[in-house]
């Protein structure tokens, strides 16, 4: 069994990895930390899991885990690094976005398993994609692997309020959320850098811009991103184009049909289906913000990093018990 430790334990991220983490076949829970609430029942930060799990936070790692996943937030894993001892033979996966661009000194690879599955089989330590970068990344990547993306791609997505994380603010609280829109963060989201690394990773030449509006949706959890860009293609070839790039990933799916968020939701699935209009090519795609896009994809990781089957674990609704 795969010992696995969890720090930054009480947030939304967290509680999802929990519970798919209890439930996987080859994975043993050990250590929860959360200093914050060290001592306390994991069960009181997440009520869902009452008597399906018995054990409180830590506030330092125990039982020398050989995978830790840092759910702490942005801009902390360094610091986390340098607290939490760890074995060279830990392996870690990082679920902020610290390590998400690529330099000489970060020695985490990207963890897009639809792009680079097979770094990811040998990886030490992985940094786990952002949830809108996922999505758009996935309606992209068939083009950019054929050096189809020859002009400015336009992407309008719109994300459910998990995806802001478990600390208030003025543009989180339900009364404020619910029956509620609005546009964030325009042209300058910080997912841009790490789509544009991967469209230019297959390709090279990609010079061109992506303009990007993210938008706050009055739901839960969810991502539907709508992705054009001027296209020669068919629909039929551009379908076919898809199917084959997707062919050995089982967690993608392209569809025949429109889409909506709740057709993902509690699933580690994404789905793409593709129109045309004229000479825009239009990519829709969903995911599942808390799962495909950060908990659930972090266990696909492990799998690989692991040797496992890449859907274990994650083949059933992992929903509220």
């Amino acid at each position: 069994m795969i010992k696995v430790g969890i720090i930054g334990g009480a947030g939304y991220t967290a509680g999802e990895l929990i519970r798919l983490i209890i439930l996987h076949p080859e994975a043993e829970l050990v250590s929860v930390v959360s200093r914050s609430h060290a001592g306390e029942s994991i069960s009181k930060a997440h009520p869902d899991l009452s008597n399906w799990l018995e054990m409180n936070f830590d506030a330092d790692l125990q039982h020398d885990p050989d995978v830790v996943f840092l759910c702490s937030g942005h801009g902390n894993t360094k610091a986390v690094l340098g607290t939490f001892p760890m074995y060279d033979s830990t392996k870690i996966i990082d679920l902020s976005a610290d390590f998400r661009l690529k330099s000489d000194a970060n020695k985490f690879v990207y963890g897009l398993p639809e792009l680079n599955r097979a770094y990811i089989k040998t990886a030490q330590c992985v940094a786990n994609p952002g949830c809108f970068a996922t999505c758009i990344q996935l309606s992209l990547l068939p083009l950019a692997m054929h050096n189809l993306l020859e002009d400015d791609v336009h992407i309008t997505a719109i994300t459910g309020s998990t995806g802001a994380g478990q600390n208030h603010s003025a543009t989180t609280h339900f009364s404020w959320r619910s029956n509620n829109a609005s546009v964030y963060k325009a042209f300058r989201h910080q997912h841009l850098g790490e789509i544009t690394q991967s469209v230019t990773q297959l390709q090279a030449g990609f010079t061109k811009h992506l303009h990007f509006i993210p938008m706050r949706g009055a739901f839960t959890r969810g991502i539907l991103a709508a992705s054009y860009v001027r296209s020669e293609l068919s629909v039929s070839d551009a379908i076919n184009l898809y199917k084959e790039y997707y062919y050995e990933h089982p967690f993608v799916d392209v569809v025949d049909h429109s889409l909506d968020v709740k057709s993902v939701v509690n699933t580690n699935r994404a789905m793409i289906h593709l129109q045309k209009e004229g000479d825009q090519l239009l990519m829709t795609g969903v995911i599942d913000n808390l799962l495909k896009g950060a908990s659930g994809q972090a266990v696909q990781n492990m799998n690989l990093m692991f040797g496992l089957e890449e859907t274990s674990g994650l083949k059933l609704k992992p929903g509220a018990f």
